[in-house]
């Protein structure tokens, strides 16, 4: 089967849906079909630049930054064409061609126009007006208010909606988003991570319990709120240390306002670091904090600490709340106050976290494993072409 799958970013650019399709690509690139054959022929086509990164080792193809004409070429000549995210144009070109189109949905871009399901400037969750049909606060929801802009997105979630309609199969990575989404035929696939061992705490490890938060450094991930929560616990004369990894637009307001709220001996900006220094710092961690305010459809960082076996805490996101499956503590998203009194807990009580870390990663192993991801995808590939 020629397979062609779309993802607008791709490596070397990181990020939890270029991870998603990596792995994906790469699976689907080893299974064979009776014969012995190669089942998936598989391309990638992104319009990330390719800057150094090394393809020679990868099992698949990839097309960089194609030229239309070159990307309808590649779209007519695929048995069935997998589109990572709602991107109008390849979705278009499939059905066009009456190619079989697959969208994974890894955004809100069919029932908001920013994608992010969180109401801007007031920096909080979106009730929903998009579907609430309520299109007046729609137009309204920007940090910078741009009305040609406002307009352009909330016409072309229009659209982006009426060919998720039309595709073949509209692809989950919760129960929950396809109950907000509200898409026909619409079929739930839990990301796949690759199963690693626990971490282990080295022993001899002094000082305070260390929180850590690693993510993005944008409003949608709730840095600021962990801030004020560490305030109430610093008041509360406890001790702790929270480490923030990762870097963003928001990095100076948020150590301004670390600064600003006498924080700067209990919160360490550590900015972005390789991964094996992120595992390393994860080892000494005590508890993961995930307190995002919105845009998430899935949870990768939530998935990845509970197989790693770490105690998480993270707001009540309906995709949050799917993924912990109860195995975490959760909080009121928005709540510094709840924030600061899960945290709070855990500090009282290690024998919790250990217990919640270690009922984590057992629920990771039984639902979050990636070869159980890729036999789903190629499950519903193998369907949608013998229908057509």
């Amino acid at each position: 089967m020629k397979l062609v799958i779309y993802s607008h970013y791709f490596a070397p650019s990181v990020g939890g849906v270029e991870n998603i399709v990596m792995s994906l690509a790469s699976g689907l690139s080893k299974l064979r079909a009776t014969n012995g054959s190669r089942e998936f022929d598989t391309t990638v086509v992104t319009q990330t630049p390719r800057e150094g990164f090394s393809e020679a080792e990868l099992p698949f193809r990839i097309v960089r930054q194609p030229h239309p004409s070159d990307l309808r070429r590649l779209v007519r000549q695929a048995d069935l064409v997998h589109v990572a995210g709602a991107a109008i144009g390849p979705i278009l070109l499939g059905l066009l061609a009456k190619k079989p189109v697959v969208v994974e949905h890894h955004g809100f871009q069919t029932i908001c126009p920013t994608g992010q399901l969180l109401q801007e400037p007031q920096n909080a969750p979106c009730p929903g007006y998009f579907m609430a049909g309520r299109h007046r606060e729609c137009l309204c929801c920007s940090r910078t208010p741009q009305p040609f802009a406002s307009i352009r997105s909330w016409a072309l979630t229009f659209f982006r909606r009426f060919l998720c309609q039309r595709v073949a199969v509209n692809i989950t990575p919760t129960a929950w988003l396809a109950t907000q989404l509200q898409l026909p035929r619409s079929e739930t696939v839990l990301h796949g991570l690759p199963v690693g061992p626990p971490l282990v705490r080295p022993a001899g490890i002094q000082g305070p319990p260390v929180f850590v938060f690693v993510g993005r450094l944008v409003t949608t991930k709730g840095v600021r709120l962990l801030l004020d929560a560490a305030l109430l616990l610093k008041n509360q004369h406890r001790q702790f240390q929270i480490i923030i990894v990762g870097e963003g637009p928001e990095r100076v307001a948020l150590e301004n306002h670390a600064r600003e709220l006498t924080l700067l001996e209990q919160v360490r900006f550590a900015g972005r670091l390789p991964q094996w220094q992120v595992n390393e710092l994860l080892q000494g961690a005590d508890v993961v904090v995930v307190p995002s305010l919105g845009g998430e459809v899935f949870g990768m960082v939530v998935a990845e600490n509970m197989l790693l076996g770490l105690p998480v805490v993270a707001s009540d996101l309906g995709a949050f709340l799917e993924v912990l499956g109860g195995t975490g503590k959760v909080f009121k998203k928005g709540d510094a106050a709840g924030l600061a009194e899960q945290l709070a807990q855990l500090l009282d009580d290690p024998e919790s976290a250990r217990r919640l870390a270690a009922e984590a990663r057992q629920r990771a192993l039984d639902f979050f494993e990636l070869e159980r991801m890729i036999g789903e995808h190629a499950r519903i590939y193998r369907q949608v072409v013998q229908v057509q």
